[in-house]
């Protein structure tokens, strides 16, 4: 299989694009993130960036695989869209939870993003078993962030 470069520098750069700008629109929260109450086993603040990074370019490796891939136009058609809504779902939970401190809908609103990287995993794994498996600790990430925003919620009412 040959590697088209400019098409997997921009599939890796387009979610990295996504977690930039989330994180430039919420990086003046931070301040008030700091002050609360976080639940047990809650990481340090340095290392988000640093996880989100590495997940951000698996996603889109993942995508360069399903857009590449021998498939029908319409199950990538239908593969990627699920991957565009799960991204716009990821990318407004930072928005509702970091400046809004909508805390309990954000909780919500990451169960929806749980279930469209479910949905985007068995979408992929019909085209790319490689794809879908990119896309696992994307997923624990955000069982994990799940837990972390609900403590939050919790612990800060």
């Amino acid at each position: 299989m040959k590697i088209d470069r400019g098409v997997l520098i921009k599939s890796i750069a387009f979610p990295l694009l996504v977690g930039a700008v989330a994180g430039l629109l919420t990086r003046n929260a931070m301040q008030d993130f700091q002050m609360l109450t976080k639940p047990p086993l809650s990481p340090p603040g340095w290392l988000f960036p640093i996880v989100w990074t590495i997940l951000y370019t698996l996603m889109g490796i993942s995508a360069y695989i399903i857009r590449t891939s021998d498939a029908s136009y319409e199950q990538i058609d239908d593969a990627l869209m699920i991957y565009r809504y799960q991204l716009i779902v990821n990318f407004l939970w930072s928005i509702f939870f970091f400046n809004f401190e909508w805390y309990f809908f954000s909780f919500i609103w990451i169960l929806l993003l749980w279930v469209l990287i479910i949905l985007m995993i068995r979408s992929f794994s019909k085209i790319s078993k490689t794809a879908a498996y990119l896309n696992i600790p994307y997923l624990l990430w955000v069982t994990f962030a799940a837990y972390l925003n609900f403590g939050i919620w919790w612990l800060n009412r």
